[in-house]
């Protein structure tokens, strides 16, 4: 048998990465901005808001880690593509029948927890792709973002014509394109527990070192201070008399700056280190969120919706770059798992904290995001001090 690692790429490898990244991201394009829109609907009140979306990512956060450990140990990581993508079509067709608060709590957070697995499996295929044969990350994650700017201008324009009823159907045709596209992905058997790097340093259990756990905790926190945005920015918005085209638009130049980030993601890793791309995002998202509460007009808007590119997309790639050199193939969904299971967590007690503050403050509260991207900046030099000092590991 020839060893995995030798073995040629399965065809047509970046292609199918590609698609398999399109279909939950192009779902997310209906669920971030326009979640909280289809529950305000419902008339609930901004606390009631902040409180399902809470549960949304608590779930969420539960379920990714639990279901990376057992990818890692499948015959097949794509056989809980297709589970989580049926699962979770069947919680997009019972927001049909979801009126009150109760019943939306428990269908979000359901839907949460069965479609926790499906990114992480998708980037740890990817990333695998990316250290046996050298794909390029940036190459294959970019049509995630660009299936999520279509789904959004898409979305954004049939609301603005027929209404809310458009999010659950949007969601609804997304989450069965999951279920598709679980057949397309790359099949790579089982894991195999190989080096990472020739540094015996790094070739330990990646799950105990304590450096990447601080890392993926630093770059969750640089990802939290987004939770207010992602929550109350489209609200914000319509509140300031800004079109539902308009705001498709403003979401959608976020997307063009970040893909335009990944198209370019090979260069950046050959020319900056990662380290500094996830600096440079976190101090960009100080200046973002504290600029964001201010009357800055729709080009103003527009130029701090491109800054996404450094306040997402810088930190993402430094990130997976670091997780790329520093971990096992063997523990790459689980590592995956964990940082979904980070991110989680404090995007969690972001989301929570702004439905309070935004009630009470209005867009003044974004200066918090400000507050945790500094908190990040912290976080992610302690990790670059904790990392073991040799030369592959860059210290």
């Amino acid at each position: 048998m020839i060893p995995a690692d030798k073995a040629p790429a399965p065809p047509f490898f970046q292609l199918r990465c590609s698609l398999a990244y399109a279909a939950p991201l192009g779902v997310n394009g209906a669920i971030l901005p326009f979640l909280p829109v289809w529950l305000a609907g419902l008339a609930f009140s901004e606390f009631e808001i902040g409180v399902v979306l809470t549960a949304q990512l608590l779930l969420r956060l539960l379920a990714a880690p639990v279901a990376g450990y057992f990818a890692d140990r499948m015959a097949e990581r794509t056989l809980m593509l297709a589970w989580s993508g049926a699962l979770t079509f069947l919680t997009a067709l019972a927001m049909f029948f979801t009126n009150d608060f109760w019943t939306a709590l428990i269908v979000i957070g359901v839907q949460a927890a069965v479609y926790a697995p499906y990114a992480p499996i998708v980037e740890s295929i990817a990333v695998t792709g990316v250290r046996r044969w050298g794909f390029q990350y940036g190459a294959m994650r970019v049509w995630g973002s660009i299936a999520f700017m279509g789904v959004v201008l898409a979305v954004g324009e049939l609301r603005g014509l027929w209404g809310n009823i458009v999010i659950p159907y949007a969601m609804a045709i997304g989450f069965l394109m999951t279920v598709a596209v679980a057949f397309i992905a790359p099949k790579l058997g089982a894991t195999v527990a190989r080096p990472a790097t020739a540094d015996p340093a790094l070739n330990s259990n990646s799950l105990k070192r304590l450096d990447l756990h601080v890392l993926m905790i630093g770059a969750s926190v640089a990802q939290a201070s987004h939770g207010m945005f992602y929550a109350f920015g489209t609200i914000h918005w319509q509140e300031i008399g800004f079109s539902s085209g308009s705001i498709g638009v403003l979401w959608s130049a976020a997307i063009v700056a970040e893909i335009t980030v990944f198209f370019t993601a090979g260069w950046l890793a050959r020319h900056v280190p990662s380290w500094s791309l996830m600096r440079i995002g976190c101090a960009m998202a100080v200046v973002r969120w504290t600029i964001f509460p201010m009357d800055v007009g729709f080009w103003g808007y527009v130029v701090l919706q491109v800054m996404h590119a450094l306040t997402f997309a810088f930190v993402h790639i430094g990130l997976q770059h670091r997780l790329v050199e520093s971990v096992r193939e063997d523990q790459e969904s689980s590592m995956q798992g964990a940082y979904v299971f980070y991110n989680g967590v404090f995007l969690a007690l972001s989301t929570l904290l702004s439905g309070a503050l935004y009630k009470e403050f209005g867009p003044s509260s974004y200066l918090a995001m400000a507050v945790l991207s500094i908190v990040s900046l912290g976080i992610i030099a302690l990790a670059a001090r904790l990392q073991p000092q040799r030369p592959a590991s860059g210290g």
